[in-house]
């Protein structure tokens, strides 16, 4: 047991802190290297988080969603069943980067957005590792948007306005972080070819800043306020939006902290201030398309062969994503994997079975219903997409998708290099008949 931790866990002030914003969410406890604990979970009162780090808690994660019980929460529960418990949702957004410069000027702009739209409740959060959690409590939404409900659109309405966020600041963006560094720059400390952070000829600031809305899903956890990052050892701590760009990571260090600045603070919340924001993403979202949610565009429904191919046909980023991922990446990998194995003719159950042993070999597994919620949520989709095209570096990163393998010469798809495959398997058996 690290006594640093459990000290820290002890303080009074910090277990107010989580306790408060775990009301009425879903609780996971992470367990350094033995992993998380039951879900689903909650914390009620100030001994559960004492008994929780005495017995080794490193950690505490809550929803994204808020429900009336929480713990009538169950995987593979249908979307009718979890709209009934749903009480409301926090919008969180999550600032993923190599470098926490980028992460700051990153969630400087979305905040400016914000003030342009008119908001007036929103809170910043850093994430401990190199990240920023920028965050809108639901108190500041509309009770309907377009005639429904707002509390049942999760976590569709995070998407869209998340992806118009990005629309609006990229190329601000663009400009901060060329002021900081050069392209060429960021392609040597990154080891990312030129070409891949570029869009159109253009830099793509989110090549190296990651907002990737498509992997938000129902039971979505992320990191609870004070809590700690096992991996820096620094602590999740509210940041106030007019000191972001100052912000420090020795404020972070556990020894440094001080309880001194909300986070999703809804008790002060009198209108629906965030009305304009979600209206004008909605607007943008249908003048957009759908389809600028999740790439590729093109659907493939009438094209899933009817028998299921084999893995001796699959390309060799497939197969080397399901050897295991051994760093950042398994819920990319995921997202990737389902779209993949779909379009080329695997049953939901065998897709279920393949993402359950691949898991294993993951350096650190993602916990089972995770995995669940998101072959649920692929099933519900009215449409089968292509997985991401080998350009797309947010997902085969560390994947070399063109290899010594000569099949993979001017491929764009995954799916087009089994189609290929087979054509050539194909074309060679009837010569031989000849």
């Amino acid at each position: 047991m690290d006594l640093k931790i459990l000290k820290h866990y002890l303080r009074k002030d910090v277990q107010k802190e989580i306790l408060k914003l775990s009301k009425d969410r879903e609780v996971g406890v992470r367990f350094g290297e033995n992993g998380y604990g039951k879900r689903p979970d909650i914390l009620q009162y100030p001994g559960d988080i004492t008994s929780l780090a005495q017995q080794g808690a490193t950690s505490f994660h809550v929803s994204e969603e808020r429900w009336l019980n929480p713990l009538e929460l169950s995987p593979g529960m249908k979307k009718q069943e979890m709209d009934s418990l749903r009480k409301g949702w926090d919008l969180i957004i999550d600032i993923d980067t190599k470098f926490l410069e980028f992460s700051k000027i990153t969630a400087y702009l979305i905040v400016e957005a914000f003030k342009f739209h008119n908001l007036k409740h929103y809170s910043l959060k850093y994430s401990g590792g190199n990240g920023i959690h920028v965050a809108i409590p639901f108190e500041s939404f509309p009770p309907k948007i377009h005639n429904q409900e707002t509390r049942l659109l999760f976590p569709e309405s995070v998407k869209i306005v998340a992806s118009y966020l990005k629309s609006l600041i990229k190329s601000h963006l663009s400009q901060k972080l060329l002021e900081l560094n050069s392209i060429n720059e960021m392609s040597e400390s990154l080891n990312i070819p030129i070409n891949d952070l570029q869009e159109n000829n253009q830099f793509n600031p989110f090549a190296v800043v990651d907002i990737d809305p498509i992997l938000i899903s129902s039971r979505h956890l992320f990191r609870s306020v004070y809590s700690i990052n096992e991996k820096s050892g620094r602590v999740s701590i509210p940041i106030n939006p007019k000191n972001i760009l100052s912000f420090n990571l020795k404020e972070a260090k556990i020894e440094n902290i001080k309880v001194d600045y909300p986070f999703l603070d809804s008790e002060k919340i009198t209108d629906p201030s965030a009305s304009e924001l979600l209206i004008q993403a909605f607007d943008w979202n249908k003048k957009n398309q759908p389809q600028n949610i999740i790439e590729p565009k093109k659907e493939i429904k009438d094209t899933i062969p009817k028998i299921a191919i084999k893995k001796e046909f699959f390309p060799p980023c497939i197969i080397k994503v399901l050897n295991g991922i051994k760093d950042d990446g398994r819920k990319r990998a995921v997202f990737m994997l389902l779209n993949f194995l779909r379009s080329v003719g695997w049953s939901y159950e065998d897709i279920e079975k393949e993402l359950s042993e691949w898991n294993k070999k993951n350096y650190e597994p993602l916990r089972d219903n995770y995995i669940l919620a998101q072959v649920s949520w692929h099933k519900r989709q009215k449409q089968t997409i292509l997985p991401p095209n080998c350009s797309n570096k947010v997902y085969y990163n560390d994947i070399e998708c063109h290899s010594s393998d000569n099949l993979c010469n001017n491929i764009k798809n995954p799916v087009q290099y089994v189609k290929r495959k087979l054509y050539i398997l194909s074309n060679k058996k009837e010569k031989k008949k000849k």
